[in-house]
């Protein structure tokens, strides 16, 4: 079945996510923009994707629990969960690695933890935005370790991505796939691709463009697709 998809979204628990990127409202835009499928990445956390993947099922929105992790050499991951179970435990052991700097929600922002009713339960203290204990050659196999899978994000920026630190995707990392970002030419690269906003706000969350197609609209389909089982 067809999908169409936005598998790169912020929520407010990103301290450069505007702080109307709710669960809610990325839910409800998402609807309108009407996706099949969606998936909340924050900046090295999943603490978001219990609420947002409990508001998609009440919808009829597929909403994978996601994280957008920065390895040891600053490269973004985007990493995909089957269930939020999954997501937590990952949550746990990235947090283990983060570097101990404090966010100054002043400079960088805020980094709210909301509920489903988008009540804010808790911010985080240390700063999401810098890079974990976690090198770009482990990472694949590492989050297949919790039954995920993952794609080197927005490899045609200039800055956080694989090509740009390190010169070209390197095979030893074992990437199916890739994030190219809608302002690069996914045929410019050897591997296939995704397509997704990485929105930090609502109108940035892509419309009805992008598809793939699955056996059925869920997490666990998108991350066997990733990880060559379909």
């Amino acid at each position: 079945m067809k999908i169409y998809y936005d598998l790169h979204i912020h929520s407010a628990l990103s301290p450069c996510g505007d702080n109307d990127m709710t669960p809610n409202n990325i839910v409800n835009m998402a609807m309108l923009n009407e996706l099949d499928m969606i998936a909340v990445t924050d900046h090295n956390s999943c603490k978001n994707c219990v609420a947002a993947v409990e508001i998609g099922q009440a919808v009829g929105l597929t909403v994978v629990p996601g994280m957008e992790l920065t390895t040891s050499e600053d490269i973004h991951v985007v990493c995909y969960f089957p269930d939020v179970d999954a997501a937590k435990a990952f949550d746990e052991k990235v947090a283990e690695t983060l570097l101990p700097v404090a966010n100054e929600p002043e400079i960088f922002g805020h980094q709210y933890i909301m509920d489903k009713d988008d009540e804010i339960t808790g911010e985080l203290e240390t700063l999401l935005i810098g890079s974990c204990d976690i090198s770009i050659m482990e990472v694949t196999e590492f989050v297949k370790s919790f039954g995920g899978a993952c794609i080197p994000a927005h490899v045609n920026r200039e800055s956080y991505s694989i090509i740009s630190v390190l010169g070209e995707i390197v095979p030893e990392c074992n990437f199916k796939f890739i994030e190219v970002s809608k302002s690069g030419n996914p045929l410019d690269y050897a591997y296939p691709s995704f397509s997704s906003s990485d929105a930090h706000y609502l109108e940035n969350i892509s419309e009805r463009i992008n598809s793939i197609e699955l056996p059925e609209k869920s997490a666990k389909a998108l991350i066997d697709y990733i990880n060559g089982r379909c």
